[in-house]
Order: structure tokens, then C-alpha cells, then sequence
């Protein structure tokens, strides 16, 4: 099994920016592409950023400029660099992870880590 923790989130000022990490440990050699998403209040789960394991990157368009998802496989480590942060990106932001050869539905969750922008 895959344990994935998140770290970084809190409290920032609108216009700030944040680091979030997601450490992934145990069978880590399964893990295939990463994502962050997000969830806010009465709204549905959304994708923010994903990257495959070679390091291409895909991005939400309500983020595209702003943050920049990347991973270290040799610390087994995925980053989320949020900039120029908005009130509208308030939301748990979850670290996720599929795994190789296994449909989506199979993915490794993290706990989730709280992101307040405030104005």
C-alpha cells in the first residue's frame, strides 16, 4: 500500500503565495501519475494540477500562471507552488495518486491540508 501525507496549507493573504508537499510512502515504485485536487465548501471535488512520472504537467484553467505542480521520484515528494493566490482557491487540497496498470477508481488519497486566502 501507498501512504500519502500533505503538508504546507494555511493561512495566506490574497495575493500571497504557498507550498504545499505530498510525501508518499511504502510501495511507491506503483504510483503512476499525481494530482493535487481540491474541494471547497458545498462544491464539488476538482482537479487542480496533475503530473506524470516522467514530469509532464497538466493544469485547471482557473490556476494556469498561478501554480506550478512538480515531483522529486527520488524523494517521492509531489509540490504544488501556489502564487498570486485568490479568495476563490479556499479549499481542502487533497494529494492523490494513481497507480500503475489500475484504473482511477483505485487511487491512494491523502488526508487533505486547509488553504485559506483571505481578502
Amino acid at each position: 500500500q501507498v501512504q500519502l501525507v500533505e503538508s504546507g496549507g494555511g493561512l495566506v493573504q490574497a495575493g500571497g503565495s504557498l507550498r504545499l508537499s505530498c510525501a508518499a510512502s511504502g510501495s511507491t515504485d506503483s504510483i503512476s501519475t499525481m494530482a493535487w485536487y481540491r474541494q471547497a465548501p458545498g462544491k464539488q471535488r476538482e482537479l487542480v494540477a496533475s503530473v506524470s512520472r516522467a514530469g509532464n504537467t497538466n493544469y485547471a484553467d482557473s490556476v494556469k500562471g498561478r501554480f506550478t505542480i512538480s515531483r522529486d521520484n527520488t524523494k517521492n515528494t509531489m509540490y504544488l507552488q501556489m502564487n498570486d493566490l485568490k479568495p476563490e482557491d479556499t479549499a481542502v487540497y487533497y494529494c492523490n495518486a494513481n497507480r500503475r496498470f489500475l484504473p482511477s477508481q483505485y487511487a491512494y488519497w491523502g488526508q487533505g491540508t486547509q488553504v485559506t486566502v483571505s481578502s
